[in-house]
């Protein structure tokens, strides 16, 4: 019973902070429409402080509520004025609470690139749209070959709406898996790594290729949870996760991985490539490492 109430007060909370703070976050958003320059720089600079406010107020909420230890690695050297790529493993939507416990007021509020669908999501569709995040509509191979014409269009698209960017430093988080781990799709791939699935390196490129000279450095960032089974954010919720490790490596971006074309050259695409899987291959080890460390 009281991890049912628990995760009931936990909820509540976090439902109320996400009430209270859209509204004036959406009312910043619309008015960057009718503002240009500075004005508009400044209404931006509105909407991310009360994005990072409501995500201040959530890590308030898990303390209260959880007793979840947040070990966050390497987060000493960030600083709010640097553009930053992150990269990480993914495993489960306490994912995205980690980035919040790891990443709020130490770097750029961040962002991510979304399906166009997305923003009919209720009110937070609106509220990405507001924080800016780049809606892409992707097309299949196949239907690229019927209609070739619309191809480099969606990479065209999300340059235009990263120009936004220029003005601002921001950080990109992308998800090179492309989706939530799990040990049955893990079997599917015949996935080469122990603890991770295949690396999708045409997510990566797309990104460098789209933003690669507004970021500045890369954060590898690797989250490992305790026991055998990955905990959901409902257990996240219910006080059912004790320890969380975040554990963040800022390496240089080469930019030799910026000014290439993935589609279409193959000798770059191969280079992209094998830096992924190379990322991906330490990253395995490492995760290793900090899950021997956590279960002892």
């Amino acid at each position: 019973m009281r991890r049912l109430l628990t995760g009931c007060l936990a909820t509540a909370l976090l439902l109320l902070n996400t009430l209270v703070l859209i509204c004036p976050l959406l009312l910043c958003g619309v008015a960057k429409l009718a503002l240009r320059g500075r004005a508009r720089d400044r209404a931006s600079a509105a909407v991310m402080w009360f994005a990072e406010t409501w995500s201040e107020i959530d890590k308030r909420i898990f303390a209260l509520c959880t007793r979840t230890q947040w070990d966050i690695r390497g987060a000493q050297d960030l600083h709010p004025s640097t553009s930053y790529l992150v990269v990480g493993n993914h495993q489960s939507w306490i994912d995205i609470a980690a980035l919040i416990q790891a990443l709020n007021r130490r770097a750029p509020f961040f962002k991510f690139f979304l399906k166009k669908e997305l923003i009919w999501v209720p009110l937070l569709g609106l509220a990405w749209w507001a924080l800016d995040y780049p809606f892409m509509k992707r097309y299949t191979k196949a239907f690229l070959e019927k209609n070739p014409h619309l191809k480099g269009q969606d990479l065209e698209i999300t340059k235009a709406a990263c120009e936004l960017y220029k003005r601002q430093p921001v950080t990109i988080v992308n998800y090179l898996e492309g989706t939530r781990f799990t040990q049955a799709k893990h079997a599917q791939q015949a996935s080469p790594f122990t603890y991770l699935l295949k690396p999708k390196a045409g997510g990566v490129a797309f990104v460098l290729a789209a933003m690669g000279p507004q970021l500045d450095r890369l954060l590898d960032v690797t989250v490992v949870y305790p026991g055998e089974r990955i905990p959901g954010f409902w257990n996240l919720l219910c006080g059912d996760v004790p320890r969380v490790i975040v554990d963040i490596r800022s390496r240089t971006i080469d930019q030799e991985l910026i000014n290439g074309d993935y589609e279409n050259d193959p000798a770059f695409r191969l280079k992209v490539q094998h830096w992924v899987n190379q990322l991906w291959t330490e990253k395995d080890q490492l995760i290793g490492t900090l899950r021997a460390e956590i279960n002892r």
